[in-house]
């Protein structure tokens, strides 16, 4: 999506639900980094270095399965994989209240 298409309706929501809880618009603007952590894989160096584009590399998770959801690196949240048009996205599940009720 380009910048100029205006914000997503997930970004609305978000940027209401800052002005409903009576928070600063400021906080609109920090940035954060946001990763959902899709699963892992074990491999050598040696395999690793013989990936090139478009190499696919089978993960330990599943299609449904559960992922955590990591802002700045910490653990926020779990949530689930899913498809919207043709991307992939994450359903949010559950929002921990701190990052030490992350299992």
């Amino acid at each position: 999506m380009s910048d100029d298409e205006g914000p997503t309706p997930v970004q609305q929501a978000a940027a209401e639900a800052v002005s409903r809880n009576g928070r600063s618009s400021a906080v609109q603007n920090i940035m954060v980094d946001l990763t959902a952590v899709l699963g892992t894989a074990d491999m050598k160096v040696s395999n690793l270095l013989k990936i090139g584009r478009g190499a696919v590399i089978e993960l330990d998770r599943r299609v449904g399965d559960t992922v955590e959801v990591r802002c700045n690196g910490m653990p926020v949240g779990r949530g689930e994989v899913v498809v919207v048009e043709d991307h992939l996205a994450v359903s949010i599940t559950e929002m921990y209240k701190s990052s030490s009720q992350a299992d």
